[in-house]
């Protein structure tokens, strides 16, 4: 497998999710498409047609988050569950202090940044939108 991207599904808020996550990430947009810009868009309800129908967002060369709105007017609902973490495997220890510092913001910590008996500096907790991270940065081994 080359690439892993995780597609995420909000309640109408992606679009404060994804400005969080861009400014955590100092990522960039690649497209935000709005229900409006469907080509059926104005068959939505008003209150639906600027919601956000896809927003990816690269966060390197090899890392795409996407995700949208989930529209009740559709008959969609998302709802919050703690079946699924997204896994972060940083660079660096500089790198995962850094990501572990912007996304826990707000949120609540499960597992604190710490040494883990696995040989890894580690973490686990929701964000302040209730997804579920991980960040695993493996030290080198040693020769």
């Amino acid at each position: 497998m080359k690439k892993l991207n995780v597609y995420l599904n909000f309640n109408g808020n992606t679009e404060d999710v994804f400005n969080f996550y861009k400014s955590a990430f100092k990522g960039k947009f690649i497209i935000i498409q709005r229900f409006k810009d469907m080509p059926d868009g104005n068959n939505f309800p008003k209150k639906d047609q600027n919601k956000i129908m896809h927003v990816s967002l690269q966060i390197n060369k090899d890392i795409i988050l996407m995700a949208s709105d989930a529209l009740e007017s559709q008959g969609q609902k998302v709802v919050q569950g703690n079946n699924f973490y997204i896994q972060i495997e940083p660079e660096s220890k500089k790198e995962t202090d850094k990501l572990y510092e912007s996304l826990s913001t707000g949120g609540k910590i499960e597992m604190k940044l710490q040494d883990a008996f696995w040989g890894a500096y580690s973490c686990m907790f929701k964000d302040k939108f209730g997804t579920g991270w991980m960040i695993n940065y493996t030290y080198p081994k040693k020769k």
